[in-house]
């Protein structure tokens, strides 16, 4: 019982010296001026102000929440009502391309 004391408090000791610190860079969040649809709007009301959507997700669940997917963001639906729009991530570097031979 005593060695399985001492290996356990030596494992304690050493593992966060093992560990590595991963740093993730934030992006821009787009453009904080672009307007978007705000909650409560109705799904007419936001075709009318933004056009058709690039995509639009089939509603799930229940409630039922569908999403239209316009080039800088995405809007969130219950039944016929906005309840989120969100900015599509904006990468910070753009990625460097793949050289083809």
């Amino acid at each position: 019982m005593h060695r399985l004391f001492i290996a356990l408090f030596t494992l304690t000791l050493t593992t966060p010296s093992i560990a590595e610190t991963i740093r993730i860079p934030v992006g821009h969040q787009g453009q904080a001026e672009t307007p978007m649809p705000s909650r409560g709007q109705s799904k007419a009301s936001v075709l009318e102000r933004f056009g058709l959507a690039d995509q639009e997700h089939p509603a799930v669940g229940k409630p039922p929440i569908s999403r239209w997917d316009y080039r800088t963001f995405s809007v969130y639906f219950e039944n016929k009502h906005v309840i989120n729009s969100v900015r599509h991530h904006q990468r910070s570097t753009p990625p460097q391309q793949e050289v083809q031979q």
